[in-house]
């Protein structure tokens, strides 16, 4: 198991690297965009009314990292809210390594195909330099949850942190890890006059 490489991992350092590397004119190979982390983050605002549902979080948080997340605080009192200050309001986990290629490989290939209605994620929540972040409405897209288990509806954000110098370097190493963006509308025209003209 000490050898064993990610799909996706392998993937990077034999074809997308060096497809990067051309793409975006880089000489020196230490400053193609690579993936650094994946941050999940779950708030659970009815944890002030019910502990039970932080720990649920909790628990289902556990099983789609493969790994234990850690407790987010209040940072401030909120008295409408019954929140104070330093209380636990959600859990956030961060994926490195490994880890972090299976779950960018299992997030790609089963979970966002799970979503219904979905057309494809958006193109624009990258923050400047090449780190995305998306949110999922409901949980139980991740098949290996319990629906007997976790019955209370519950969402998660996602952030994927890269090495990109800008979103569209990030974009581009995103969508080589077989990212389903929505069709980049600018392309789809191009597309279409360039049809039109045959």
């Amino acid at each position: 198991m000490a050898d064993y490489v990610p799909r996706l991992q392998t993937m990077y350092q034999n074809e997308i690297r060096a497809a990067l590397q051309e793409k975006h004119g880089l000489k020196n190979p230490m400053t193609v965009p690579r993936l650094e982390k994946i941050t999940l983050n779950m708030g659970v605002g009815s944890a002030t009314q019910d502990k039970k549902n932080l720990e649920t979080a909790y628990a289902a948080m556990t099983e789609i990292a493969g790994q234990k997340p850690v407790f987010t605080k209040a940072r401030k009192s909120i008295a409408n809210f019954r929140l104070r200050e330093g209380m636990s309001i959600g859990c956030m986990v961060t994926l490195r390594g490994a880890r972090m290629y299976e779950f960018l490989d299992r997030l790609v290939a089963v979970v966002l195909p799970r979503v219904r209605d979905f057309r494809g994620i958006s193109r624009k929540a990258f923050d400047g330099r090449g780190n995305y972040s998306m949110g999922l409405s409901e949980i139980m897209v991740f098949p290996e949850l319990n629906p007997d288990k976790f019955t209370k509806p519950q969402g998660l954000n996602i952030t994927i942190n890269t090495t990109a110098h800008n979103n569209d370097q990030g974009r581009d190493l995103l969508e080589m890890f077989g990212m389903p963006f929505r069709e980049d509308p600018k392309k789809a025209a191009e597309a279409a006059e360039a049809a039109a003209a045959v």
